[in-house]
């Protein structure tokens, strides 16, 4: 089996040398061809030219090179994309992921098409990274009916077939297990070593968390409605317009009956929740045109078989 690790960057030159030695060693140990995938994300130190020497002398590396920092999100979709191996490996590049993991997540994938790590102990700041990493990865779980206690860890391991077509973007990339789970994933996570981070900075903080918020709302969309927005609209839009044209009727039977129906805010109401309802079924109606001419155009599977059919 080849094993294809990604290590996102992004100035991390006072790391690069150690993780590449561990990274080494580790897999060099773990008996499985492999190859080492850096993503340099836009870095504005050394990280890339402590990076360029490593790939011309080792051929096992492989280096890719933005222009400028995209994020971790686009930094996995180039390296999935770039992948040759049959299990995909990430890890993140601050040394707080253990390299040494990395075998025991690639050994249960077979039996598993993703292996999630989890930072059990983590060493992190309590209040400005674990209290909102436990609040964002309950919501998650939540909404998307995958239960995970470490969303966030970037220590994970993949069946190539997992994540090669799974687009991302935004912070997309913490809700791989998620959105994976539309193709009928069986999903495993285990308890990972994580180390305090002793050098470098951190790139995130809370208003990372709250963009997690929206791409959660995007994604649930996606995993339910991504086939049949008509079902998430369609419902909405006729309970009120039900409600709407109730409340005009009651009101056109007062009008009828001689009462003055023109100052009532009842009135206003009944208006407002008709044309709501009118616009919501239209837009399921749009909605159900462009998932069409999408699926149509792009291709797009219907299903997922778990093994190929073949004719007898």
């Amino acid at each position: 089996m080849l094993v294809s690790v990604i290590v996102p960057l992004h100035n991390e030159e006072e790391n690069i040398e150690e993780l590449y030695t561990t990274l080494k060693s580790v897999m060099d140990e773990d008996g499985n061809d492999y190859e080492l995938l850096f993503v340099d994300d836009g870095s504005t130190d050394t990280t890339l030219d402590i990076l360029e020497p490593i790939e011309q002398k080792d051929p096992k590396v492989r280096l890719l090179r933005f222009r400028r920092n995209f994020g971790k999100a686009a930094a996995w979709a180039a390296g999935f994309d770039h992948a040759k191996g049959d299990i995909i490996v990430t890890i993140d590049g601050d040394l707080q992921n253990d390299p040494k993991d990395i075998p025991k997540l690639v050994s249960l994938i077979g039996e598993y098409d993703v292996v999630n790590g989890w930072r059990k102990k983590r060493k992190d700041p309590f209040i400005i990274r674990r209290f909102p990493s436990i609040i964002a990865n309950w919501l998650i779980s939540w909404v998307t009916g995958v239960k995970l206690r470490d969303y966030g860890s970037g220590l994970k391991a993949y069946k190539a077939e997992v994540v090669k077509n799974i687009n991302m973007y935004g912070e997309m990339h913490r809700f791989i297990p998620a959105v994976a789970s539309w193709y009928g994933i069986k999903i495993i996570e285990i308890e990972t070593i994580h180390h305090p981070r002793r050098r470098g900075k951190s790139k995130y903080g809370i208003s990372r968390t709250l963009m997690v918020i929206l791409d959660l709302i995007t994604v649930k969309f996606l995993q339910s409605f991504s086939t049949k927005p008509m079902q998430a609209f369609g419902p909405v839009g006729l309970a009120c317009g039900i409600t709407g044209f109730a409340v005009n009727f009651y009101l056109m039977l007062l009008w009828l009956s001689g009462q003055q129906i023109g100052h009532r805010p009842l009135l206003l109401l009944g208006t407002l929740l008709v044309i709501i309802g009118i616009q919501l079924i239209g837009m399921g109606l749009l909605g159900e045109m462009l998932v069409s001419s999408y699926h149509e155009s792009q291709k797009k599977p219907l299903y997922v078989l778990k093994t190929s059919a073949t004719n007898k």
